[in-house]
């Protein structure tokens, strides 16, 4: 079955359960899943549930799909994502992009914990992502071109909608909160990077570094989805601290931050 074909089938099966087109997409990363408490929810499908859906194997990752409203808004959040290094294909992680996309919905937040490059960050900082890096990232396009979804040669010059990003230093202004705005660099995982990796990155023009996102907003920006990127800043990149790295520092400091998070993504979502 091609990657089409399944998209279709799921999205088919998803609108057997609402009669609504969501505003938005929401995709939570590890950590942040203490959103979907903010929905007004309509329905709850676990990803188990969903015939030909993958599974997110990854601590902090809930796994399931949540439609309701937020500040308004039509919406439906993935709380949990995949990643490459759980083993999965290019179609497998981005396949639920390409659902949204046949499903009509023309807004995609995409969220993700990052470590800081940048020096001057610090963890519990929120960065809205202005470009990525994705040089070490797999090309969820290889292979034939399947036209329903998109133009074979996208253009990335706009991966992240200047539209979107102006919306959320809007929201950031209106509620009283600091952000950042910066690069998000893709590493492959899951292994955290090497201090070397990282003064590399730095040298690049990276701001924060992560193993997931930059699959899902290709295969976004190829089926004409604005995109916004927001990175929760967890802990401080290999090598600016005497200190090895955890997953459950990324955790923590999601936990920590996840109320400033939520009215932040709240006030995005009632301004689209």
């Amino acid at each position: 079955m091609s990657l089409f074909e399944r998209a279709n089938t799921i999205k088919e099966f998803l609108c057997e359960k609402i009669d609504y087109v969501p505003d938005v997409a929401v995709v939570l990363g590890s950590g942040l899943g203490e959103f979907s408490n903010e929905i007004q929810v309509d329905t709850e499908i676990d990803y188990k549930d969903i015939e030909g859906f993958p599974v997110s194997t990854v601590k902090g990752h809930a796994g399931k799909l949540i439609f309701g409203s937020v500040g308004g808004k039509k919406m439906v959040a993935m709380s949990g994502r995949f990643h490459l290094y759980e083993g999965y294909s290019t179609d497998d992680v981005t396949l639920p992009v390409r659902v949204f996309q046949l499903m009509g919905i023309k807004n995609y937040i995409v969220t993700n914990a990052s470590g800081a490059v940048n020096t001057s960050y610090q963890p519990g900082d929120l960065m809205i992502m202005n470009d990525h890096i994705g040089f070490f990232c797999p090309s969820v396009l290889t292979g034939s071109n399947d036209e329903r979804f998109g133009t074979r040669f996208p253009s990335m010059s706009e991966a992240y909608s200047r539209e979107l990003i102006r919306i959320a230093e809007q929201a950031a202004e209106n509620i009283n909160i600091n952000v950042k705005k910066g690069v998000y660099c893709y590493c492959k995982g899951p292994m955290f990077e090497t201090p070397a990796e990282i003064r590399a990155a730095r040298v690049l023009g990276a701001d924060a570094v992560g193993m997931s996102t930059v699959p899902e907003v290709v295969a976004a920006v190829h089926g004409n989805m604005r995109v916004l990127g927001i990175s929760c800043i967890t802990n401080m990149a290999a090598g600016i601290l005497d200190q090895p790295l955890t997953h459950t520092e990324v955790m923590e400091t999601g936990k920590a931050v996840e109320k400033k998070f939520s009215s932040f993504m709240k006030e995005i979502i009632s301004l689209i």
